[in-house]
């Protein structure tokens, strides 16, 4: 697609032929922004002083690659971009183009170049899906600045886009957007002559539940939001009952704001803790469908693999933790399989709450200040005058004796004997108990070896 040249100050567009054509465009396509100021989120990207920003005002030739999750407005910044600029706009999809299409995209800009001195926006979309050698045939005209290469990626660029390319970009990582944004996007399209011009009404519990659905998602809000307005009866506005119509998507009753969040979390991880599996998928699944953020869900799946569980398995914690790092990575709707793996591990795994116990038996007495000196065979005894301290005098390395064990007083005198931590018996913690009252013994002199 290569953007008009036309400076006519009476249409957007350059004959009657592409204007119909945009009209009959989808909304999201219609509602694409038409320079920075309209663009909805990704502040952190467009404030002022920004690279970004910097760049477009300066319109310097630069080589972008965009990374972030679908409909957080990749496409919509390589035009906005090339607008701005006043650049020609080539976009072409590295799910259907080949090395073919980026060379003769690169000839013409080389020619526009050349003779005009008009400099070209190549975008790339999906550029990941380039394999390298694809990759490597974007190299010249990026490393000479014949075109100005803007790639978008959902993929983790420094896996998916080859190094020689990733190091002569400028690498900008797109967020999706928030609840008050998404509805900024709506409100927007319901009003905008672009958009729906007013010939559509939404209510707010409509409102509030495709906002759910779209999932931080602004092209899937417009795409559904465009849906409902063919579904619903003409003057009527658009309640749930007709987005539910329309997406073949049940509204479900939860507010991440208000009681539905913190009862649905609340049983979430009690029914963990109580071991049912079932139950557990089920609050999982309501909330998925629900919308909630799943790097909420994941940080209390981290939690819970402490307090609930610690060390009657201590692999809970990096189950945990990994689908945690699933969810970043890979995001929804597939980090929902990476999630319900946690949870039925979570689920079936041995229980134990020594863990938060231990550190609350610990905490509760520095409050109370049974804090204390540390003993002098324990402090630093690397800088020079230590010696004349009896710093570290006394020290017995663990090392030098068998079992790396030895009778040796390592906490203050205020708390010299206390004991947090209680394993249960429970799954791999019984294993801990044994150990834990062995170097009791050995540390506090009970039994010789």
């Amino acid at each position: 697609m290569v953007r008009r040249e036309s400076e006519q100050a009476d249409s957007l567009f350059d004959t009657p032929a592409e204007e119909a054509q945009q009209a009959n465009a989808p909304l999201a396509v219609r509602m694409r922004p038409r320079g920075l100021d309209e663009v909805v989120g990704q502040e952190h990207l467009l404030g002022p002083g920004t690279p970004l920003r910097q760049l477009v005002e300066r319109d310097v030739a630069m080589s972008l690659v965009l990374w972030g999750p679908p409909g957080t407005g990749k496409t919509t910044l390589a035009y906005v971009v090339s607008q701005a600029t006043e650049r020609r706009f080539v976009e072409i999809s590295a799910v259907s183009d080949g090395v073919k299409q980026v060379r003769a995209a690169i000839d013409v800009a080389k020619r526009e170049l050349g003779m005009g001195g008009r400099q070209t926006v190549l975008f790339v979309d999906e550029v990941h899906r380039f394999n390298k050698a694809q990759q490597d045939a974007l190299l010249p005209a990026v490393e000479n600045r014949w075109v100005s290469f803007i790639g978008a990626t959902t993929e983790n660029p420094f896996f998916s886009v080859i190094s020689p390319l990733l190091s002569r970009s400028l690498l900008l990582t797109l967020q999706p957007l928030g609840d008050d944004q998404l509805r900024e996007v709506i409100r927007r399209a319901l009003t905008d002559e672009r958009g729906l011009g007013g010939a559509a009404e939404l209510a707010k519990p409509a409102e509030d539940h495709l906002v759910r659905l779209a999932g931080g998602d602004a092209r899937r809000a417009l795409t559904y939001l465009e849906a409902a307005s063919y579904v619903a009866p003409n003057g009527a506005p658009i309640d749930v009952d007709v987005l539910e119509k329309a997406v073949d998507r049940a509204a479900v009753r939860y507010d991440r704001e208000g009681d539905q969040h913190y009862d649905v979390i609340s049983a979430f991880i009690k029914s963990i803790r109580g071991s049912d599996v079932d139950a557990a998928l089920h609050y999982l699944a309501r909330m998925i469908e629900a919308g909630e953020d799943p790097r909420f869900i994941a940080r209390r799946l981290i939690v819970h693999a402490s307090e609930d569980i610690g060390m009657a398995d201590p692999t809970a914690l990096q189950t945990a933790t990994a689908a945690a790092h699933a969810v970043e990575f890979v995001g929804l709707p597939e980090a929902r399989i990476n999630l319900a793996q946690a949870v039925i591990h979570l689920s079936l795994a041995p229980k134990s709450n020594a863990v938060i116990r231990a550190i609350n038996e610990a905490g509760g007495d520095v409050r109370r200040g049974l804090v204390g000196p540390v003993p002098p065979h324990l402090r630093d005894a690397h800088y020079k005058g230590a010696d004349k301290l009896d710093h570290g005098k006394g020290y017995r390395y663990a090392h030098d004796f068998p079992g790396g064990v030895v009778e040796q007083q390592y906490a203050p005198d205020a708390v010299a004997g206390r004991e947090y931590y209680h394993p249960t018996r429970h799954g791999m913690e019984a294993r801990f108990s044994d150990v834990v009252e062995r170097l009791r013994a050995v540390l506090r002199g009970r039994r010789a070896d």
